[in-house]
């Protein structure tokens, strides 16, 4: 069987349902977008987003385990959403415009169409933002609004910020925030419903489009070529017994994200000429740089037991975040906290720290990391899970910067405005004083603040670890593109989902621009 449609878009993630979405405008073409999750529509347990943390490692993850770690934590796992939307229906939604410095730096790799003054206009065309400014969008499709001072816990922590010397500063102002905390903005609807890629792009047009389908449980098997022309995928259907080929006239768009579209794209004979052999996939295109660079942000734990009861209700648990340096002359953070207002035992309980069911923590993290990794087919069945191989802490800026980040969580928790609130540091608590103890306690139980991205990444023509030029285009084949967050040259310094937003809205441009 197969079908054949202008454009067929794999994956109906973060960037996926933008591409859909934007591409289906034109009502001269016709779009298939693929997602081999269920759909999100009427699904409580993705729509509410205060229940959030109740989808890592259920049935809505692809849920990958690292490989073990040198150097890090070998029981990390990635979550990674199997559901329409994509990790923008399964992450917290906090909602973050990148830093200008970042693409800007981006644009200066030889990559044109993609600094700040390209970029800008793309995050206020798609938002929807009850944020000051002229810069910002105020009929975009997609909700953005600040939190709610609502928690007693995080109205105390920003005073006590204050008092260590950090000051209340505007997110999302249009400049950089390299010294200063606040209640984050968030992608979410007054009513608590995420304001997602699928509920912001296809929930209104899902019924109103005969020239966009839509089709869920549809798991991309391999991309089909005709020699060097991409002309389709061929998907695994629902029933998990047969294939069928989807086709495009015009372009295929990957958007598996930074973990499976590197592996689709080497299932497909696109990768490190040496590894395709190694797991007998037959090589198209020999291409080094696919799998390659994979960045994330790495997080650490502090917790604190609380000495009164918490709050029972959040828009989504993690409201506020701090940036700093810890080095002069930085024009953009290293250094991020997310303030939890809930305990976050994750990786902490199996060595033996105590926990509490009443608590709050503050996690730094690594905004520019250092040390990269790689994805691998583990064999050449399309079923089997990729080899996510992060090398936390491989580099050893990234563990100054988080044992700066812990001495810091303490200072600022040590404050009078914190007095009443914090209770016994649960951890790494009061054994882990010198850099070397902390450290310690970092590699066993740091997190991720499940960002993987740059495996597909753009970069100049003379770069041959760049495995798309500066339109996304795959070298080496026509009629591919890849849109998501793996073609990041390198992961921006904070949370990533709107900027992966914004890179479906740059596709569908740079789609609609060269087939004119």
């Amino acid at each position: 069987m197969s079908k054949e449609y202008d454009y067929v878009v794999v994956g109906g993630g973060t960037a996926g349902s933008v591409v859909a979405a934007r591409l289906s405008e034109d009502p001269s073409v016709t779009v298939c977008l693929l997602e081999a999750g269920p759909s999100d529509v009427g699904d409580p347990a993705i729509l509410e987003l205060n229940r959030w943390m109740g989808l890592l490692e259920s049935g809505y993850d692809w849920d990958y385990l690292v490989e073990p770690q040198e150097s890090g934590n070998s029981y990390l796992r990635h979550a990674r959403a199997k559901v329409l939307g994509g990790c923008s229906s399964h992450n917290s939604c906090i909602a973050f415009w990148a830093p200008a410095e970042d693409l800007d730096e981006w644009a200066s790799l030889g990559l044109p169409g993609w600094s700040a003054a390209d970029i800008f206009p793309l995050y206020k065309k798609l938002e929807t933002n009850d944020g000051p400014g002229e810069h910002h969008g105020r009929s975009g499709p997609v909700t953005i609004r600040s939190v709610p001072p609502r928690d007693p816990t995080g109205a105390a922590l920003l005073q006590a910020c204050e008092q260590a010397g950090i000051p209340r500063t505007e997110f999302n102002s249009g400049k950089t925030v390299t010294h200063g905390a606040n209640w984050f903005q968030i992608n979410a609807r007054e009513d608590g419903t995420r304001s997602s890629a699928s509920v912001s792009y296809l929930h209104p047009i899902m019924d109103s489009r005969p020239n966009l389908e839509i089709r869920t449980g549809a798991r991309a098997k391999r991309l089909t070529f005709e020699g060097t022309r991409c002309t389709g995928v061929e998907v695994l259907t629902e029933d998990l017994l047969h294939s069928e080929q989807v086709r495009a006239r015009r372009e295929v768009v990957l958007s598996n994200g930074a973990i499976d579209s590197p592996k689709l794209l080497m299932l497909s004979g696109i990768g490190p000429a040496e590894h395709l052999r190694e797991v007998g996939v037959e090589v198209l295109v020999d291409s080094p740089g696919v799998g390659e660079n994979l960045q994330d942000h790495p997080e650490g734990l502090v917790q604190w037991d609380a000495r009164k009861p918490m709050v029972t209700d959040s828009t989504q648990w993690w409201e506020i975040g701090i940036f700093t340096t810890t080095e002069d002359g930085l024009d953009r953070p290293d250094l991020m906290f997310h303030y939890g207002s809930v305990p976050f035992d994750l990786n902490t309980l199996r060595h033996g720290y105590p926990t509490t069911e009443n608590g709050f923590c503050l996690t730094p993290n690594v905004t520019r990391s250092r040390s990269t990794g790689s994805v691998r087919l583990r064999t050449r069945d399309f079923r089997d899970k990729p080899k996510v191989n992060p090398r936390y802490f491989t580099d050893e800026h990234d563990v100054r910067v988080m044992t700066y980040g812990v001495k810091l969580a303490r200072e600022i928790v040590s404050q009078p405005a914190m007095a009443e609130w914090a209770g016994a540091e649960l951890a790494p608590g009061p054994d882990a004083r010198t850099d070397d103890e902390i450290a310690d306690y970092l590699r066993k139980t740091h997190n991720t603040v499940y960002h993987p991205a740059s495996t597909v990444k753009m970069g100049a023509d003379n770069d041959r670890f760049a495995p798309l030029d500066a339109r996304l285009r795959v070298r080496g084949v026509d009629g591919l593109r890849v849109a998501d967050a793996s073609v990041m040259p390198f992961l921006v310094a904070v949370n990533p989902c709107i900027t992966t937003m914004a890179i479906g809205e740059k596709c569908a441009e740079l789609i609609s621009e060269d087939a004119r």
